[in-house]
């Protein structure tokens, strides 16, 4: 980043900032397809180096390799992207970015007010993060608009109308291949040596992770880590009964209702820590920005009754026949499999226990778990095939925003996935009811999709990741000298890596772990306790999946863990049923009521209504904001709002004075 050190003591404007700096520090990195047209390059450049006022995004913009390095090695089509530091500032005020005060107030980041923001210095470019930097770029690059353009240069096919993302419009023609933030080296190895290299139980740095990732990434390793602390209670407790009390089910009741308490809590106290983390981020307080269309949503063009501005429109009632009529049935045609799969996976475990009975050889002991191994494998197999059709299937909706198209995909695949991993317990649990058999499934499911997700979602890509980085350095090294090797590795290493795609799949994992721990928690005590071992391992798979294997994401401002709260809460609601159900069918329970089983369900269902009402009396006495953060966002609303008054009192005294002088001006002609 480049520091302006003598420009910030007058009045800055975005009119009076210089885009033409020849060196700066690469931010993002942006790549065009190889066949790109001369004319389309230097149309984008001038509209990314244009000032504000011309329609341009004012950053600064340079090739990758110059001219003569051209001629050296294979021209990449690659562009970097930067600002001045000013400009950055400029632009944290426009995306509403919100910083502590010197008074340890968070507000709003302005330019004129910015000496009154803790540790923001004239001289120095650090008041901003990388991440905040990268984010502000991202947004100035997404709102360049067309004005009077018809298409884009030298691509007729590709047309504009006024108002649309030039650069949505240029990914989905195929015409930019990608746009991605740089790692910072050395910050990243900063990173590194205080996440995971040191094999030591240590908090991780949530907020270094905030600083490098943004608060998207920092909350759900934030969760994690909070998630797998909550855990360790109930490990400790469901070992003993594991040991001493297996057979006890009336012991378990104990269990449960703790069970049921502590899923309730962990939640509502999450809460607590969440908004103090995001306050002090400053995203808590943070204005939400408008949202524009999705990149894929497409229609015929018209005026949006909103904003007034030109842009697709698509009739709602096409999607909801699109979801109600194609969608939906899909979905249920994908959960008739998945039963028909469980049903051929306990067809083979009758199969291997016949087998083991006629034959009674230690191998064929070994031969039962095979069926509930391999049925794991296939679990997880389905569920990366469906999630592909779920994506497919979602964009075919053609949903106008982002926010909308992330709902019903999480709604699809939290469906399927239940169902897929969940069905066949029940059913062990609640038709076939042998307790031994959903213990054995429950452990064998829990423990090898633990195990899958460890390897396909870390370790097979790091190794593949670090072939590739191995065949870069004999490329680069084979460079004549004249090339800055070190930047131009590290673009062209990053360019090939994978793309992270968001937290979705990891939050999954999360759901469906909090699934198998408090679903069926009185007949698997253990489950916990190698949750707890999984997630102390995934802490360093995750982060050794962040940086070195995927690319840098850009930061994305967040409040909260967003729809996944009511996801985790949904399931400790169902888990309550399942576990008082389990508890009413156990053999010493039924054993106190051998008349009437007429009184045995009334009693499971009033103890299972009074523990719901216990959890949401829970969830009403513990408030989701500690104190001090309710006050300092009530002292912020009162102070917005005297500014909002004072305003328009200012401008009624303005009127008032131009009205007065109008009525004297009057008068006086008279």
């Amino acid at each position: 980043m480049t520091g302006v050190g003598s420009l910030p003591k007058m009045k800055v404007t975005l009119s009076t900032l210089d885009t033409c700096e020849g060196s700066f520090t690469p931010l993002v990195v942006l790549e065009l397809a190889q066949d790109v047209k001369e004319e389309t390059k230097e149309w984008l450049k001038n509209r990314i180096v244009t000032k504000k006022k011309d329609g341009g995004a004012q950053l600064l913009f340079r090739p990758l390799l110059n001219k003569y390095e051209k001629g050296t090695v294979e021209n990449q089509n690659l562009y970097l992207v930067g600002a001045s530091n000013i400009r950055l500032l400029l632009g944290a005020e426009a995306v509403g970015l919100v910083k502590e005060c010197s008074d340890n107030t968070m507000r709003a980041f302005t330019y004129g007010t910015r000496h009154n923001f803790k540790g923001f210095d004239d001289n120095n470019d650090d008041f901003l993060t990388m991440a905040e930097c990268q984010f502000i770029i991202k947004h100035e690059l997404e709102n360049l608009r067309a004005r009077d353009e018809k298409m884009i240069p030298g691509y007729p096919q590709a047309k504009l109308y006024p108002g649309k993302s030039l650069l949505r419009r240029l990914l989905t023609s195929g015409i930019v291949v990608q746009v991605f933030p740089l790692h910072d080296n050395e910050a990243l190895k900063k990173l590194e040596d205080s996440w995971y290299t040191r094999f030591s139980l240590q908090f991780q740095p949530i907020d270094g992770i905030r600083g490098y990732f943004g608060e998207t990434i920092a909350l759900y390793f934030g969760f994690l880590e909070y998630f797998t602390f909550a855990l360790i209670p109930m490990a400790v407790i469901g070992l003993p009964y594991y040991m001493f009390v297996w057979e006890d089910y009336d012991k378990y009741v104990i269990f449960a209702s703790f069970n049921l308490i502590w899923s309730t809590v962990i939640l509502e106290v999450w809460k607590r820590g969440c908004a103090n983390m995001t306050y002090r981020w400053g995203t808590l307080v943070m204005k939400r920005q408008f949202e524009e269309p999705r990149p894929g949503y497409h229609g015929v063009l018209g005026v949006n009754a909103v904003t007034g501005r030109e842009e697709p429109l698509y009739p709602s009632y096409k999607r909801q026949l699109r979801i109600y009529l194609v969608s939906l049935p899909f979905v249920c045609l994908c959960l008739y499999f998945s039963l028909y799969v469980m049903m051929i996976y306990f067809d083979l475990e009758a199969w291997a226990l016949d087998l083991h009975e006629n034959s009674g050889s230690e191998w064929t002991s070994v031969l039962l778990y095979v069926p509930s191994i391999i049925y794991a494998i296939v679990i997880e197999v389905m569920n990366r095939l469906y999630r592909y059709a779920a994506e497919f299937l979602t964009s075919w909706e053609n949903h106008r925003l982002e926010s909308a198209y992330q709902n019903h995909l999480i709604l699809k695949v939290l469906v399927f996935n239940f169902l897929n991993c969940f069905a066949s317990l029940f059913y062990i649990a609640f038709v076939l009811q042998d307790m031994k058999l959903l213990r054995q499934s429950l452990a064998t499911l829990l423990i090898t999709s633990q195990i899958l997700n460890q390897l396909m979602e870390s370790l097979l890509p790091y190794w593949l990741q670090r072939k590739h980085h191995v065949q870069v350095k004999k490329k680069v090294q084979a460079l004549k000298a004249d090339i800055d090797a070190t930047l131009y590795e590290q673009v062209v290493l990053e360019k090939e890596m994978g793309t992270y795609l968001g937290t979705f799949d990891d939050y999954l994992e999360l759901f469906l772990q909090f699934g198998y721990v408090s679903l069926f928690s009185c007949v698997y005590p253990l489950a916990a306790a190698f949750a707890v071992l999984n997630n102390f391992t995934e802490v360093n798979s995750d982060a050794l999946k962040m940086c070195r294997v995927f690319k840098r994401p850009f930061a994305e401002p967040s409040a909260s863990i967003g729809v996944w709260q009511l996801a985790f809460e949904t399931m400790s609601v169902i888990s309550v049923v399942t576990n008082c159900a389990l508890i009413g069918m156990s053999p010493q329970v039924n054993a106190l009521f051998p008349e009437s089983k007429a009184d045995l369900i009334l009693i499971v269902v009033a103890v299972e209504h009074a523990l719901l009402a216990l959890k949401f009396i829970l969830a009403f006495a513990i408030p989701d904001k500690p104190r001090h953060i309710q006050v300092k966002l009530a002292r912020l609303e009162f102070e917005s709002l005297e500014a909002l008054k004072q305003q328009q009192m200012k401008l009624v005294a303005e009127n008032l004075k131009e009205d007065g002088q109008d009525g004297g001006g009057k008068a006086t002609a008279t």
